[in-house]
């Protein structure tokens, strides 16, 4: 059996980690990203996820380079040898067509990987997370770029910080055409004026691209803000750490 290596995906809200062996994940964990910054907890999730086995090796994507030192730190005692750290750099199995590739978010290069490997041909990737991310591969295997907007939570979080009388809301639940109260109201406009905000965004990244496009999703929220989108996504929650372990198989001599 090949030897065993961590994935790890540190985003804004929180950090996906998962054990791989191959192209094969036997377990995942996660964490609030705020709690890399303590190395017990960091070193408790990686000995958690482990499950007993000895990984040797690690591939790492973050948004949030101020935690990248100490997970360096902590991986590099845990595996014997520095995490391969994604970015537009690494050898990916598709072409960075980007006039700022280093302004990539490495999540999103991930993402990519993952998609291209699966599809092979003209894929838009929506990322669903404290930030939602368009991202477009073409048919001929280039990334081109995409689209930034805010993600779902920050729908209702912003207008309870901004404004003095609406609440926190919980984003799940019914959605009835008319709100009957001012949660209802408040769930009614966040996640029917999402999916609306999703349709909208993918008709107009469609227009630059040619033949069959694919559409997947990945991200937290992704079930939640597609429901009754009316036009097939395939929903891939572990996306990312798919591309993490397949950008680790392109970076290092197999074992």
């Amino acid at each position: 059996m090949k030897n065993c290596f961590f994935v790890i995906d540190i985003g804004n809200t929180s950090t996906h980690v998962g054990l791989a062996c191959g192209r094969r994940l036997l377990k995942q964990g996660r964490m609030p990203s705020r709690d890399g910054r303590d190395e017990r907890k960091i070193t408790a999730l990686l000995h958690h996820t482990a499950a007993g086995k000895v990984p040797t090796d690690a591939v790492l994507c973050s948004v949030v380079p101020g935690l990248n030192p100490l997970w360096e730190r902590v991986l590099r005692k845990q595996c014997g040898q520095t995490p391969v750290i994604v970015d537009h750099s690494t050898t990916l199995n598709i072409t960075v067509d980007y006039p700022e590739p280093e302004t990539i978010g490495a999540d999103r290069l991930a993402d990519a990987a993952g998609a291209w490997d699966r599809y092979h041909g003209a894929v838009i990737i929506a990322d669903f997370g404290t930030a939602l991310t368009f991202d477009v591969i073409t048919e001929d295997g280039r990334y081109v770029g995409g689209v930034i907007a805010p993600g779902l939570p920050l729908m209702t979080e912003y207008l309870a910080e901004r404004t003095a009388l609406l609440p926190q809301i919980k984003l799940a639940g019914t959605c009835r055409p008319i709100g009957r109260s001012t949660a209802e109201a408040m769930r009614i406009g966040a996640r029917i004026g999402y999916r609306g905000m999703v349709r909208e965004i993918l008709e107009h990244v469609r227009t630059g691209l040619r033949g069959k496009v694919s559409v997947c999703a990945t991200g937290g929220y992704a079930a939640l803000a597609l429901k009754g989108l009316g036009s097939p996504v395939d929903i891939l929650p572990d996306l990312t750490l798919d591309g993490l372990m397949l950008i680790r198989s392109l970076n290092r001599a197999e074992e």
